[in-house]
């Protein structure tokens, strides 16, 4: 049943005119190849008249269907996504941001019902917001998210698998299938930091971003062609965005924070390549009428002759319907990452035709095909047709986005806050005024990631500056308090820490996550007396969030209570299996207690589940050492500091044992680091000692 939109407009698209003619086969008998892009703007591809090179994606469009107006339904990764996969609104697949949600398992998705039609089922996708944990695994044989878990603490760097990397994998699964098959392929390159590898990184010196782009279809190139080339049965491909990319418009520096068309416009390519397939024209078909990532779903069933469940909102964009049907088209969008993290207003709205009416507390209503900028805000001019579109909107089906909300464990959030998904904790507010319209508050937002940015230059005591000029203006922004409170423990600078968060929480902006945080601080600085109370108070319940759990365990074991600490993050791995910190605290506690072979047993599992993990690798170094193998102990350390330059325990054990193996040339970069880069109040003794070494060192 199609879902009600009011004044009985349904919520489905309808073209304005009939095809030519049929553009695919519809057979059961052809693969499907879904290949999703992130952070990729419509207007970057050559064929929608674009700067970036782009010439297999734009071969594919020219054999194919473009679609000129395609929408996504959210403006980051999991949630678009989740609406590609499972052909539903964010309203009804629950999906509103990139932490702090989850799938369900049973959800019906392309997948689940392409392997209940015999199709073998890969995924391979390029980065964390798509990790299995999520839920988007469901119904894939193989998902494969071996892009690195667990990063350093707070470090603001994110593991990814560059295209090629990703590309290459999916074509060894692809070229090992006998049978019909399945693949979506994700690919991360031009989500922010634009770093393109050369040539592009010259050629596009002046437009990163473009050259990420032109990269992007440079590694797809191989995949599309033996796609195209092989295999005994043709292949509909679908290639989209989750959403597109600010680039500074509308004072949005990424995405995330609104939807105006730089991120909620998306390329979409329909085509069938390979045995069978029709010839297009040489310029293929161009489409003008309005798509939707949740038409992907039913596009896809229909190509195959598979009817699409009946209640989903999408439709089939392979044939389009004859004559004007009498009904407008609509399309829901939202964009609830600064609401669901920092007490801003929520974003929702409705596309209707050429229409669009962002629902703010300073509304918003543009006319996509004179002002397709949307420099002109016409709510004041057409209130009728504001007021039509504001009634649509209120008439879909509610879905509070707090209610399903999960909290996350510190890995999540640190990973994600690495994408620059700055996730905090606000609760909603019963009316949103004109303050907290995101338009007025872009400003902080850019604020924030300018703070993250000068951190990752080295540049600590501005980014302070900047976050302590947030907090003045907006005190409830508890990621700020946050980010302050890490900043000033990454100096050394521990009271200051501690003053930050204890004034959050005393404030009431401090979510268990920054309770969790400050439990962790006044352990580490030898409070744990303080941090105890504070921590078991938030864990009180059947189901504890992880974070402060994991902060207790380490406080207990600060305390010298390690039967306490065990006990303590045992429960954390019997609530999260595969949580790779607790494991490495408990590696640590068995190391603090003599046992080598427990301890070597939780730090290589924690290496196997999070190989990325600094800490893993730093205390497994710790256990070879101790079990006289200098060698491993030193790869393992090696390896830690390559994961996280700032792990200083780490690079004083690399430099202080590769010079006890006689080896002090090796050694001498490592202590020069450490000297020069660990911070004074933590490492004072130790950068004096090391300083001593490197002085007896000859050049």
């Amino acid at each position: 049943m199609l879902l009600a939109a009011g004044a009985g407009v349904a919520l489905v698209w309808f073209w304005a005119g009939r095809a030519p003619a049929p553009l695919f086969e519809r057979t059961a008998d052809q693969n499907v190849l879904l290949v999703t892009i992130d952070t990729l703007r419509a207007d970057a591809l050559g064929s929608y008249g674009g700067p970036a090179a782009t010439p297999n994606l734009d071969r594919l469009a020219a054999g194919g269907v473009r679609f000129e107006f395609a929408h996504a339904h959210a403006v980051v990764t999991l949630p678009s996504h989740a609406s590609i996969l499972t052909g539903e609104y964010p309203f009804e697949h629950g999906i509103h941001d990139n932490s702090g949600y989850r799938l369900p398992a049973d959800r019906p998705t392309l997948a689940t019902m392409l392997r209940s039609e015999g199709f073998a089922t890969g995924a391979f996708v390029a980065a964390f917001p798509l990790d299995s944990q999520f839920g988007l695994d469901a119904g894939f044989d193989v998902y494969d998210d071996r892009f690195g878990h667990a990063e350093g603490p707070s470090d603001f760097t994110i593991a990814e698998r560059p295209a090629e990397a990703v590309v290459a994998v999916a074509r060894d699964w692809i070229e090992a299938q006998a049978e019909r098959w399945f693949a979506w392929v994700h690919l991360f390159d031009p989500h922010a930091v634009y770093r393109p590898p050369p040539p592009f990184d010259a050629r596009y010196a002046a437009s990163p971003y473009h050259g990420e782009v032109a990269y992007t279809d440079h590694a797809l190139g191989p995949l599309l062609a033996a796609v195209a080339a092989g295999g005994a049965r043709p292949t509909f491909v679908v290639v989209t965005s989750d959403h597109g990319e600010s680039l500074g418009e509308h004072g949005e520096r990424t995405h995330g924070l609104f939807a105006y068309e730089a991120t909620l416009r998306v390329p979409l390519i329909l085509a069938q390549v390979g045995p069978r397939a029709a010839e297009r024209p040489g310029d293929g078909v161009v489409a003008s009428e309005p798509a939707r990532h949740v038409d992907v779903l039913p596009s896809v069933l229909d190509a195959l002759a598979l009817p699409a469940p009946p209640a989903l909102p999408g439709r089939s964009l392979l044939d389009p319907a004859a004559g004007d049907t009498g009904t407008e088209p609509l399309s829901y969008f939202e964009a609830l990452s600064a609401s669901l993290n920092r007490g801003w207003a929520p974003l929702r709205g409705v596309l209707a035709g050429r229409d669009k009416y962002i629902d703010l507390p300073l509304a918003e209503l543009y006319d996509l095909e004179a002002d397709p900028a949307e420099s002109e805000n016409l709510v004041a001019g057409r209130a009728g047709r504001a007021g039509e579109l504001a009634a649509l909107l209120e008439d879909l089906p509610a879905s509070d986005p707090l209610d399903r909300r999960i909290a996350e464990t510190a890995e999540v959030a640190q990973r994600l806050q690495a994408l620059g998904y700055l996730r905090g904790s606000a609760p909603a507010k019963e009316n949103y005024s004109a303050d907290d319209d995101p338009k007025r508050l872009a400003h902080l937002d850019e604020a924030i990631h300018r703070g993250v940015d000068l951190f990752q230059r080295g540049r600590a005591p501005e980014a302070i500056d900047v976050y302590r000029g947030v907090i003045a203006e907006r005190p409830e922004l508890e990621l700020a308090h946050r980010h302050l409170a890490f900043l000033h423990w990454s100096q050394g600078e521990v009271d200051e820490a501690i003053a930050v968060l204890t004034g959050a929480r005393d404030a009431g902006v401090a979510s268990p996550s920054a309770a969790g945080q400050l439990g962790i601080y006044l352990a580490e600085s030898g409070r744990a007396d303080e941090a105890v109370p504070l921590l078991e108070a938030l864990v009180a319940g059947e189901r504890p969030p992880l974070d402060p759990l994991n902060a207790l365990g380490i406080a207990y074991a600060r305390r010298g209570d390690a039967d306490r600490a065990l006990r303590t993050f045992e429960r954390v791995i019997d609530l999260d299996p595969d949580n790779a910190m607790a494991l490495e605290n408990i590696g640590t506690v068995h190391v603090q207690r003599g046992d080598r072979a427990a301890a070597a047993a939780a730090f290589e599992r924690a290496v196997a589940l999070a190989p990325r993990s600094s800490r893993a690798h730093a205390g497994l170094g710790v256990v070879q050492l101790r079990g006289g193998d200098r060698e491993a102990a030193v790869a393992s350390w090696t390896r830690a500091v390559e994961l996280d330059p700032a792990n200083f325990d780490a690079l004083f054990n690399l430099a202080t044992e590769l010079v006890n193996a006689g080896d002090p040339a090796a050694a001498r970069p490592y202590l020069e680091r450490f000297v020069r880069t660990a911070p004074p109040a933590f490492y004072a003794a130790d950068i004096r000692r090391l300083a001593g070494v490197l002085e007896s060192i000859p050049r």
